[in-house]
């Protein structure tokens, strides 16, 4: 695959949706390099922190002669509200455009029908909004060397990109990486409850959760190691640690929990996908 950087885009960006996510990826694009002239954003809720940027050079609302010919759209509406906005976005699309989701549960199939496009499925998760996200995009066949990499830059904006083959696969990283930082928040918010039923201050039990949560997150970030290295080296037998992790490591546990919410949630981003 060719490489391609934010500066290497000379043609339009039109950004569909500039909400958490799609604010987030702007904000990246416009960190990364990209000329702001470049970009055109569709969203009817503009705030004070998009509409600033329309002084830089980003077109807001355009129509579709203002907005000259699209290479690349990306589609970062809801995905409850993609037939509506699906069908006013089908005039920007020519028939060398790509186009680029991050909505869950929306399959190529129906990207392709609603809007058309050469379509590829991509699915961040809110760390990008700090440039931490990771993306995993899965491209359809008609996707070009270049399209694909004009969308790898796109996305790696905001973090750390993956590409799959197969499509299928889209459900289950939906559930561990798009849901999956909600699970790593609900870690942090029951060790807080769990230090406040221990007898510690519910402040104090609060921010040692949350240090702890976050500062073991970039400890794995940063480390080469792998989780079960990094937690091994934290349990002295016989102590403190190993005493917690035979509850959670136990029959039933955190291993059998985690697999079933993660099917629960594969199950139901198939369920959304129909």
């Amino acid at each position: 695959m060719a490489n391609s950087t934010l500066q290497d885009i000379t043609d339009t960006i039109l950004l569909a949706g500039a909400g958490k996510m799609g604010g987030a990826m702007l904000t990246g694009w416009l960190a990364g390099g990209l000329d702001p002239r470049r970009v055109a954003v569709i969203e009817p809720h503009i705030s004070p922190e998009i509409a600033a940027l329309a002084a830089k050079g980003v077109a807001l609302n355009p129509d579709v002669k203002a907005a000259g010919a699209v290479e690349t759209l990306v589609v970062a509406v809801k995905p409850q509200m993609f037939r509506e906005a699906g069908a006013k976005l089908k005039p920007f699309v020519a028939d060398k455009t790509s186009v680029v989701s991050i909505m869950a549960g929306t399959t190529i199939a129906s990207l392709q029908e609603v809007c058309g496009g050469a379509v590829v499925r991509a699915m961040p998760n809110t760390p990008a909004a700090i440039g931490r996200g990771i993306t995993v995009a899965v491209a359809a066949p008609d996707v070009s060397t270049q399209q694909r990499a004009v969308a790898d830059a796109l996305l790696r904006a905001t973090g750390s990109v993956e590409w799959v083959d197969d499509e299928g696969l889209m459900d289950a990283v939906t559930a561990v990486s798009g849901s999956g930082p909600a699970y790593v928040f609900l870690l942090a918010e029951e060790l807080a409850r769990a230090g406040v039923e221990a007898g510690l201050p519910e402040a104090l039990a609060m921010k040692l959760a949350r240090e702890t949560v976050a500062g073991s997150g970039e400890l794995l970030h940063q480390s080469e190691l792998p989780a079960s290295t990094l937690r091994q080296n934290v349990t002295s037998p016989g102590g403190t640690t190993a005493a917690a992790l035979g509850v959670l490591m136990g029959e039933p546990g955190l291993r059998d929990l985690m697999i079933r919410a993660i099917a629960a949630a594969t199950t139901r981003s198939k369920e959304l996908a129909k």
